[in-house]
């Protein structure tokens, strides 16, 4: 199974949005099966197999999430981070500005959801392959 250092390893090569497709293959192939990140909290749950899981804080600092959520500024902070012209903290804190509380990455359907602090999905789009 994966380990924190394993995962915290993979996230130290990422530099920007960019990135992303690399990190996901590589958590994939340590066995990660989905993960949520917590915004606010900045804290990371990593799943394997047999309810496996890590737990891992990301972010040192609390990220505010507004209150009402808006698609259309989470579509552009995505954009700009894909581009790679944010790094992970400003991306996490730009995606709280859009009101997204959470996000969740499924390793078995490709897919990232991005929840509002009611848990409603505000997008759903596919991880572009490495």
């Amino acid at each position: 199974m994966f380990t924190r250092q394993q995962i915290e390893a993979a996230h130290a090569k990422v530099k920007s949005g960019a990135d992303f497709p690399k990190l996901v293959k590589e958590l994939r192939q340590m066995g990660v099966m989905s993960y949520e990140h917590f915004v606010s909290e900045g804290s990371n749950v990593f799943y394997g197999d047999d309810d496996y899981s890590v737990s891992i804080q990301m972010n040192k600092e609390a990220v505010a999430v507004a209150n009402s959520s808006s698609t259309e500024k989470l579509t552009a902070v995505l954009h700009d981070h894909r581009q790679g012209q944010t790094d992970y903290h400003t991306f996490c804190v730009e995606a709280g500005k859009a009101g997204v509380q959470k996000w969740v990455i499924d390793m078995g359907d490709m897919t990232a959801t991005y929840l509002d602090k009611t848990g409603a999905a505000l997008l759903t789009e596919p991880i572009p392959k490495a």
